[in-house]
């Protein structure tokens, strides 16, 4: 897999240090040696378009593409971007390095098991049980593999950010983890046809999962809205929030012409009740999705309820997420409980298959690119 890292950030220099293991340096088809103990490179944005390479202090020139590969099998390297700051990461693997107009871009070349154990630490945190590990790793190697070419425009297969899955650093806490990702390695989710599944996830839905298309206007048919029990008295499951009324009314009038003096509509601009999940507020008919009122005000979910409080719409909320395939909250929970970690994929996912790719000789699927 070619995972670009630091994605939220335009990295104009960043230093690799000795972690675990040697790793050689190349700029374009030039070695210069290897990065040892207690030694480390640099790499920066020249005012030419090209990397500039430090080792140490000392210049070693300007290059088109910088690469850092391992030595040996299973090392690590320390990852700090200088400008702008931000906190080190450890990766397994090899790096390369190309100047872009913003800034570096940096790509992971890492073998995909051990792109997946970041993920699922990144995604679901340490303390958990091998059974939820083990359906979290289900999940995202579907995904992995469903939208391998996402970013193939850029040079790279996917991206760290939640875009397409969280990978902050390699798996470094949780060994557990390890043993989830080789214990399904291999396996991955498909329809009847053989063709992957939308392996979705979020962090709650709030007791109720969410059909896709009220989310993406495109229906999966394998994901159908169902009542979770199983996450709804977890960390994530209520919140709240304040708007002022001000703010609230000015946005549904500018941006969808909200009938504020309808006799029935007017009275209701501040009063919503969503007792099961909707797509729309209030009605269909005034062409109001719930997902543009939770990115306009950063809501944890469009599962939610409001009505007016003083100078304020108070917002009372269910889940965290899109709400569409699997909940982990919920995954945890039922993992808790002595569901395996099938049982918890095929709650969520009824329809789907179990396949192993390194077994089945039928899987010629071509990656898909997708735009969101």
């Amino acid at each position: 897999m070619h995972i670009g890292v630091f994605r939220d950030y335009k990295i104009q220099r960043l230093t690799f240090a000795y972690n675990n293991g040697s790793y050689s340096i190349y700029g374009d088809t030039i070695q210069f040696g290897s990065i040892l103990k207690n030694e480390f490179i640099e790499v920066s944005k020249n005012t030419n378009g090209k990397v500039l390479l430090k080792k140490g202090a000392v210049e070693l020139g300007s290059f088109t593409k910088i690469f850092i590969t391992q030595n040996y099998i299973n090392t690590s390297i320390t990852l700090t971007s200088k400008s702008p700051i931000v906190k080190e990461r450890k990766y397994k693997d090899d790096f390369e390095v190309t100047a872009t107009i913003d800034g570096l871009d940096i790509i992971n070349f890492v073998d995909l098991n051990n792109y997946l154990a970041g993920v699922v630490e990144s995604e679901g945190g340490p303390g958990r049980e091998l059974e939820y590990y083990k359906v979290q790793a289900l999940m995202s190697r579907t995904y992995a593999l469903k939208y391998k070419n996402r970013h193939i425009k850029e040079g790279f297969d996917l991206c760290d950010r939640v875009h397409c899955q969280a990978y902050h650093h390699m798996l470094k806490y949780t060994p557990i983890i390890d043993s989830a990702v080789q214990q399904t390695k291999g396996i991955v989710m498909t329809d009847k046809e053989g063709e992957l599944l939308e392996s979705y996830f979020h962090a709650n839905c709030g007791g109720q999962t969410s059909e896709a298309e009220m989310v993406w206007d495109k229906a999966v048919p394998y994901l159908n809205s169902f009542k979770d029990t199983f996450c709804i008295y977890t960390k994530q499951a209520t919140w709240e929030k304040r708007i002022s009324q001000y703010t609230w009314q000015k946005f549904l009038i500018n941006k969808y012409n909200y009938p504020i003096t309808d006799s029935l509509y007017g009275a209701l601009i501040f009063t919503f009740n969503q007792s099961q999940r909707l797509a729309f507020y209030q009605n269909p008919i005034l062409g109001i999705p719930l997902r543009d009122i939770r990115e306009e005000f950063s809501l944890k979910s469009t599962y939610f309820s409001c009505y007016p409080d003083g100078a304020d719409v108070l917002i009372r909320g269910k889940g965290f997420g899109h709400g569409v395939g699997l909940c982990q909250e919920g995954a945890m929970k039922m993992s808790k409980y002595g569901y395996n970690y099938l049982q918890i994929a095929q709650y969520y996912f009824p329809n789907a298959f179990l396949k192993n790719i390194n077994t089945e000789s039928f899987f010629k699927q071509k990656a898909k690119e997708v735009d969101y």
